[in-house]
């Protein structure tokens, strides 16, 4: 019960920091109906707090770490205000608190309830026992963990299947390329056949995209990054693995004494609870909604996650509190997420009306750079430039405004667009292996080996591993898909 109300006050504190940053300088509620945000008439000025925001994700974990670690709330808060108190005093606090609740109630919030559930579920499962890290071992952890990437989200498989990786090649000199491997498939390229598998897709989702069309969309291009990472991975490994068989074994400094087997398997249908709950808010259309502030909130939304919710409760009701202590289990991720993701959201709010705008925005250099002369998307820009980007910012973000640089109409881009969709699907969830602040799950991986003990790269080591792995497959898939 003291795990339970923890987790609710969590939970409440989660929520509520998100809705604070949002709402906190958009001033009372006005009259339903605000008019919609013309990008047109929006400056470039408009995007500082989102690139401020982006920027700081990005250098301050690596020149200030200890900073950051203790005030990223505080710098979320302040470049959320910097967007939020200038518009309301351009726009008026009621168009402001209009564009804020659409973005909390459509995007924000549905958002982190998922990660928040995929979250605690998944770090209410453990693997036990002491694998040897043998090439044939390793190759099946990672193959293992890059379909579950999909299936319980990338932070879900990289939270269940890291630390019996680090463990089963605890006692090998060179191990330092699993963790890489693992980051490159587990973290990030496992996760792009539903909207489960990575945030990026799982905001196509919200944005109103089929919940299987990445299953299918995708599959061909998971496949040949899969393959071929797997087959570098093995022959990787094999080299490492014969090369140390020369050197004195180091001592395994986990021994043999539980045999491999599964805790806190009381968990695993509350995953395929997660799963139906997505899955009846897109085939469940009951026709009522509510209109909040000029946002039309639809039932099955507010039962979609009224019910991740439930289910995350559930799960540290019924586990006990040892396998979640044996796994590291603790919110301060889930926390940093939350915030971050408040200013972001908030933030990004301008960048996207611009967008949307097209021609007639100040972007309109990108559009036309993403346009061919004909009106078309040119889908290999789409896929590079979306990539690019979610290498050195953030993928989710990112994702929404290329999405929404492509027209931003989900039935248009599953339909006659579909390739592009595609292109911006696969750059974002992809080229997010790129770098460690690519996507969430990569940075906490790194935390953890580190703390194990693994002499992890650094951010630019980690980058040339990255650029001679990822990059020829990545070019590979440009020739097959999207030229």
């Amino acid at each position: 019960m003291v795990a339970a109300r923890r987790c609710v006050r969590s939970c409440l504190g989660l929520a509520g920091a998100g809705v604070l940053l949002l709402a906190g300088a958009s001033g009372a509620l006005g009259a339903d109906g605000a008019p919609a945000l013309d990008g047109a008439q929006l400056s470039p000025l408009w995007a500082l707090p989102f690139v401020g925001m982006l920027l700081s994700i990005a250098l301050f974990p690596l020149l200030a770490g200890h900073f950051w670690h203790h005030h990223y709330g505080k710098v979320a808060l302040f470049w959320g205000l910097a967007f939020a108190i200038p518009f309301a005093l351009t726009y008026g606090p009621s168009a402001t608190t209009h564009e804020v609740v659409h973005t909390a109630l459509l995007e924000y919030i549905p958002f982190i309830i998922l990660l928040f559930a995929l979250f605690t579920v998944s770090g209410g499962i453990l693997v036990t026992g002491n694998l040897h890290g043998s090439p044939v071992t390793n190759t099946a952890l990672l193959a293992i963990g890059t379909v579950l990437a999909s299936v319980i989200g990338t932070t879900g498989a990289s939270m269940v299947l890291i630390r019996p990786l680090l463990r089963a090649n605890d006692e090998r000199r060179y191990n330092v390329h699993t963790v890489v491997f693992f980051i490159f498939l587990v973290s990030n390229i496992g996760g792009s056949l539903t909207p489960l598998g990575d945030p990026p897709l799982f905001l196509g989702f919200l944005k109103g995209v089929n919940f299987f069309w990445t299953t299918t969309h995708l599959f061909h291009d998971t496949v040949v990054m899969a393959g071929l990472l797997l087959t570098a991975f093995f022959l990787l490994d094999s080299y490492y693995y014969r090369k140390e068989e020369g050197m004195k074994l180091r001592r395994d400094p986990t021994p043999d004494t539980e045999g491999l087997g599964l805790r806190g398997a009381q968990n695993l249908p509350l995953l395929g609870g997660v799963i139906g709950a997505i899955l009846l808010s897109a085939l469940w259309k009951p026709g009522i909604s509510f209109n909040i502030y000029g946002t039309h909130v639809e039932l099955q939304w507010m039962v979609r996650d009224v019910l991740l919710v439930v289910i995350a409760l559930v799960s540290l009701a019924i586990t006990p509190k040892l396998v979640r202590e044996r796994n590291g289990f603790d919110w301060e991720p889930i926390r940093e997420v939350a915030k971050l993701f408040a200013a972001i959201f908030l933030t990004i709010i301008p960048v996207i009306a611009i967008l949307k705008a097209g021609e007639r925005g100040v972007f309109s250099p990108l559009v036309e750079l993403v346009t061919g002369p004909d009106g078309q998307p040119v889908n290999v820009w789409y896929f590079w430039l979306t990539g690019a980007l979610s290498a050195f910012l953030d993928n989710a973000p990112t994702y929404l405004v290329f999405f929404n640089l492509a027209g931003g109409d989900p039935h248009q881009l599953m339909g006659p667009l579909a390739v592009t969709l595609e292109a911006i699907s696969a750059g974002a969830v992809f080229m997010g292996a790129m770098t460690y602040i690519g996507n969430a799950p990569n940075f906490m991986v790194l935390s953890i080996a580190k703390h194990r003990g693994v002499k992890m790269p650094s951010f630019f080591g980690y980058m040339a591993w990255s650029v001679g792995f990822l990059v020829p497959g990545f070019i590979l898939l440009t020739f097959l898909y999207f030229l």
